[in-house]
């Protein structure tokens, strides 16, 4: 139980720096402590509540968010969010879960490769 306390103290941290802690939550919760894939979802949704409030308060004193693409955003994800909970609850687990490891080996390899780049264009310049 304490191993859990750590990581969920530990992505909460990384969730902060707005890298994806709730991802790791969600791939920790299911390959490690055996949760379903619909049950680590609703924990990280839990989660997320307790999380973004601080992450939200360092980056407006940062001026970090755009605010005119953050209600864009907004208004998607709401409009979005009944339909894809409905296609997910019909959908078998086992290719929910292969969905959500293709996405996120895609945004790693996307980062990866954005952070070489970046790196790349700061030694260029």
């Amino acid at each position: 139980m304490f191993v859990a306390f750590l990581v969920g103290v530990a992505t909460g941290i990384i969730s902060g720096f707005g890298i994806g802690g709730g991802s790791l939550l969600v791939l920790y919760l299911t390959a490690v402590m055996g949760v379903s894939q619909y049950t680590a979802g609703g924990i990280n949704l839990l989660y997320f509540i307790g999380c973004a409030p601080a992450a939200l308060i360092g980056h407006i004193q940062n001026k970090a968010i755009h605010w005119k693409a953050t209600l864009w955003c907004a208004a998607a994800g709401v409009a979005a969010a009944i339909p894809a909970s409905l296609l997910a609850a019909h959908m078998d687990v086992n290719l929910l879960r292969r969905l959500f490891g293709g996405i996120l080996l895609y945004i790693g390899i996307k980062e990866l490769r954005y952070g070489r780049k970046a790196k790349q264009d700061r030694n260029t310049d």
